[in-house]
């Protein structure tokens, strides 16, 4: 494979930090505005289920321990964080960052895993879609706050 892991797993984990770090100083009220569903807490709240998703379901092949809550819909992981405290939106993310992060660990990215709809793919494409993600949301995160 031509990825190199210590790159990328650099690349996210300081995407990991900055998005704990510009949510640390936030208040319930700069994270829930502007009160629709492109908030702080409600964009933190889904990386945290993306995180929990990669770690569960994909790299570790466990059920998805949100699959209730997401469905009612789509936006379903961004609006269960409008209605979160801004510390247990931070606290949900960091523990799924920690889970993720372990599990990763655990394995090479050349390993295949199962991802929707039962294809596999590699653990290193899941990182990558992990990246891409968490960088795109991230840029949201930083447009809300005013950076």
């Amino acid at each position: 494979m031509s990825l190199d892991r210590a790159q990328l797993v650099d690349d996210l984990e300081l995407l990991r930090a900055t998005v704990a770090w510009k949510c640390s100083e936030l208040t319930d009220e700069q994270a829930h505005w502007p009160g629709e569903l492109m908030t702080a807490a409600g964009i933190v709240w889904h990386l945290a289920l993306v995180e929990n998703t990669l770690h569960d379901v994909v790299v570790t092949g466990q059920p998805q321990r949100w699959a209730e809550r997401l469905e009612a819909g789509r936006d379903a992981a961004f609006e269960v964080g409008l209605d979160l405290p801004i510390e247990e939106v931070r606290n949900a993310y960091r523990d799924n960052v920690e889970m993720c992060r372990e599990a990763l660990a655990e394995r090479s990215l050349d390993d295949p895993v199962g991802f929707a709809d039962d294809r596999l793919v590699t653990v290193g494409a899941v990182v990558e879609y992990l990246v891409k993600e968490t960088s795109r949301h991230l840029e949201l995160v930083r447009e809300l706050i005013g950076e």
